[in-house]
């Protein structure tokens, strides 16, 4: 099909698109708690025909759309997840849409309804799996945690949860298009990555004591956790430019009142770099400087850490193909095939361990991303016209014998051999012990 025929089959779904855009906007959810999102786009796809398998005691769902044609698979997602935004301008229940994912539901909606259109598969071969995944932001983690703990989940990112499910088994290819703000006059850009990160708690543990009348009886936790802050500072002279390395605690726990040395004081951050190498070494800076926040003051610190995702290596030639289906409809001016690097993070970086994806932007929201002022602005472009070139992509890989998606595969050497030697090599970076030891005659040791 060509593009005035996929545009075409989005078109007939217009107010279907703007009317998800504008429900998902009004019922913001956070990770792993999607679901009346789900729900929403659930009905959807069962009223259109589609068959789901849903991930069950968690939100999101996938179902596959056959050929009938032998070919590649190829996966295209959509996140199911808002941000804890309080402060947000227009926050529901303390929650927010602040990074765009409103729009990625209300793109999958067109999607999925011009892939049921007749004819829209004529022309490909292979198969396709539309999936609509929970747990995006990196957030909650102590929420997350403890559906680990219940057995609910495995995993505290949502992809993750779902590779370790089975639910990418089989998949060749996958690709989603994330909401931007345009910048330069550029709608779409695919650049070369993204920062992967480990998340981190930390907890330091004095004594309590009068803070007038016997200080000298306590050990000031928060004091310690202000060192150690101090010292992680003092370290970032240390970070390698072309690494990437980006840390930014937050105070999580301090002090219950003036009169009393605090007992205990926590800390959370994400250690973030362009390499697991990377955020290993950085990791391993960190703990030291911790540790050593923790030996001055005589108080004790405690580290957990998860994995959070790991690095972002969008596929060259599969976001070649992107380019030139978004040059088409967009127009070249506004389509750039970038070098650059981001530092944020996304669990698209899990996937591409283990096969080629992209994970584009594409222009339309207005404000800060993560900022209580985001929103979409141009519904057309963020998910009209997202739809219309998630579809023409598709059936760029997938036309001609799914030649173009075949060199994709072809192209792409997986830095582990499978979803599980990946899941199995990350569990490493769990963590959960002291960083200090005291022994009986006063020495320190830490680690």
């Amino acid at each position: 099909m060509n593009k005035e025929q996929i545009c075409a089959l989005v078109e007939k779904h217009r107010q279907a698109i703007y009317d998800a855009e504008a429900a998902i906007w009004n019922t913001p959810e956070t990770g792993f708690r999607e679901w009346k999102t789900t729900a929403y786009m659930e009905k959807i796809f069962e009223d259109a025909g589609y068959t789901l398998t849903r991930a069950g005691n968690i939100p999101g769902f996938y179902t596959d759309l056959d050929t009938g044609r032998p070919g590649p698979k190829i996966m295209i997602l959509a996140e199911l997840d808002a941000l804890s935004s309080p402060n947000h301008f227009h926050a529901v229940n303390g929650n927010a849409h602040a990074c765009g994912h409103n729009a990625q539901c209300a793109a999958m909606v067109g999607i999925a309804l011009a892939l049921k259109e007749p004819g829209a598969l004529d022309d490909m071969c292979g198969s396709i799996r539309l999936t609509l995944v929970p747990a995006e932001e990196l957030i909650e983690i102590e929420y997350r945690e403890s559906l680990v703990a219940q057995g609910v989940i495995s995993h505290t990112g949502g992809k993750r949860e779902f590779m370790a499910r089975g639910f990418m088994d089989g998949v060749d290819i996958a690709f989603m298009f994330h909401t931007s703000v345009a910048a330069n006059g550029i709608w779409f850009d695919v650049n070369k990555g993204a920062n992967g990160c480990i998340s981190k708690a930390m907890d330091y543990q004095g004594v309590a004591a009068h803070a007038g009348g016997s200080p000298h009886k306590g050990v000031n936790a928060l004091y310690a956790a202000t060192m150690g802050l101090q010292s992680i500072n003092a370290l970032r002279e240390t970070f390698v430019d072309d690494e990437h390395v980006r840390v930014h605690p937050v105070i999580t726990e301090g002090a219950l009142a003036s009169n009393i040395i605090p007992a205990r004081c926590g800390l959370s951050t994400l250690v973030r770099g362009s390499t697991l190498e990377s955020i290993s070494k950085t990791n391993k800076k960190v703990n030291r400087a911790l540790a050593a926040g923790a030996l001055a003051l005589g108080a004790q610190v405690h580290i957990h850490d998860s994995m959070g995702y790991a690095p972002l290596n969008n596929c060259d030639l599969l976001g070649d193909y992107a380019t030139e289906c978004m040059a088409d409809l967009l127009g070249a001016e506004h389509v750039v095939h970038s070098n650059t690097w981001s530092c944020g993070s996304t669990d698209m970086g899990d996937m591409s361990c283990v096969m080629p994806v992209i994970h584009p932007h594409m222009a339309g929201a207005a404000g800060s991303g993560h900022g209580d002022d985001y929103y979409i602005a141009d519904v057309e472009l963020a998910c009209v016209r997202s739809a219309e070139g998630q579809v023409m992509l598709a059936n760029y890989l997938l036309s001609d014998n799914g030649e173009r998606a075949k060199k994709v595969i072809e192209s792409f050497t997986p830095e582990y051999p499978s979803i599980q030697a990946f899941i199995d090599a990350t569990a490493a970076f769990s963590n959960d012990r002291d960083l200090v030891t005291y022994t009986e005659d006063g020495a320190n040791i830490a680690f």
